[in-house]
């Protein structure tokens, strides 16, 4: 039995075995990578198949998430955007995460997770502002309940963290839930994140999207542990695997987690088992630690044609629904064309705009000093005409 005094008390451990902290043995999967639903037996719950209404809006979010990524890596080779981690391949994480969360709730991501910025509703250019190399990051937090990308490993999991604790101090129903990749896990941000919430039983869950490599780092030269849900256990808290390539198990398993943070169970961890299938940027050169036979491997696994071929043929996507799939999608990668076509003036001044509520007097000084230095150049060029 377990050493901790209060574990069969929280109510999302109520009647449990200490070994419901492991996860299932083997990820949890509803839909085959041909497409056939694969039944939830051998699992540590009954997790049921989302019904075909879900799946359905699921599969035009993974269509709409497809579309920015192969848009902004085509945006990227053109000049017209500085950077873009892709997250092809791995939509599908990104899209049940949002589909499992509240309005009210928040979701905080990493710098990989625009696909999962744009299904809260933040607006295309918004989304891509840091992306492009514009000034802050495009998007209030407080609008959306969505976190800033990030580009620290691992800083965004303290954050969600902590407005998950503020949520419970207040009495609120809120439930926290963010992204990390497998490289995080390594990050001593993550220790300290997922302790802090099992000690202190707060709504959150910590969603891996373990995709095989932190960079040109496998996971193999990251951890030998069973797997990175099996790190759960050491902090008290329900850790579960699950394909991150099946958009159904996805949904089940973590709409559970958030379910059960909600109803006060505390927090979880949940693993994807995923696959960058490009580089980790347009900087990276992914061929010079993978080879092509590996990532063919993936190619079959792809979440998108996945549960397409389910959907098709089970008659639940009708026609008319791939088509307004892709026109939506296609609008987007529109307005990301002609937004990033344009060219922004900068305003050194704003440099100086956000730092504090109230400036101190050293950034009044800066200010001034850079307020000077850009009136000396102009007249210079004045005069030089």
């Amino acid at each position: 039995m377990t050493n901790h005094p209060e574990f069969m008390e929280y109510p999302g451990n109520a009647g449990r075995a200490e070994g419901y902290l492991l996860p299932s043995e083997e990820p949890v999967q509803l839909i085959a990578a041909d497409g056939s639903a694969t039944g939830n037996d051998g699992y540590k719950e009954p997790y049921p198949l989302p019904g075909p209404a879900t799946l359905v809006e699921g599969y035009g979010r993974l269509v709409m998430g497809r579309r920015v990524n192969e848009q902004a890596n085509a945006l990227v080779r053109q000049g017209r955007m500085a950077v873009y981690p892709s997250s092809t391949g791995q939509e599908a994480c990104q899209v049940a995460a949002d589909m499992s969360l509240r309005g009210s709730d928040w979701l905080f991501p990493t710098y990989r997770d625009t696909v999962a910025i744009l299904g809260r509703g933040v607006d295309p250019m918004e989304a891509f502002e840091s992306l492009r190399g514009d000034w802050h990051s495009g998007f209030d937090p407080h609008q959306y309940n969505t976190g800033l990308p990030t580009t620290p490993l691992a800083t965004q999991l303290l954050h969600a963290v902590g407005v998950a604790h503020a949520a419970k101090l207040r009495g609120e129903d809120t439930v926290v839930l963010t992204l990390c990749g497998d490289g995080a896990s390594s990050e001593g941000d993550f220790h300290e994140a997922l302790n802090f919430a099992a000690v202190f039983h707060v709504p959150v869950v910590f969603l891996i999207q373990n995709n095989q490599y932190a960079i040109s780092v496998p996971l193999i030269r990251q951890s030998v542990a069973p797997s990175l849900a099996h790190k759960a256990v050491g902090y008290g808290m329900p850790g579960e695997r699950v394909d991150g390539n099946d958009l159904a198990a996805l949904l089940a398993v973590v709409g559970h987690a958030v379910e059960r943070a909600r109803n006060g169970g505390g927090p979880s961890l949940v693993e994807a088992h995923t696959y960058r299938m490009e580089s980790h940027t347009n900087a990276d050169d992914a061929t010079r630690y993978r080879t092509a036979a590996e990532v063919a491997q993936w190619v079959p696994k792809d979440p998108l044609l996945r549960l397409q071929k389910y959907l098709h043929d089970a008659g639940h996507l009708a026609p008319a629904d791939s088509e307004r799939f892709a026109a939506d999608a296609e609008a987007v990668a529109k307005t990301l064309r002609d937004g990033l076509n344009t060219e922004t003036v900068p305003d050194p001044a704003e440099l100086f705009s956000f730092v504090y509520s109230e400036p101190t007097p050293q950034l009044r000084e800066q200010a001034r000093l850079l307020a000077d230095e850009l009136a000396a150049g102009q007249s210079l060029e004045g005069a030089l005409r």
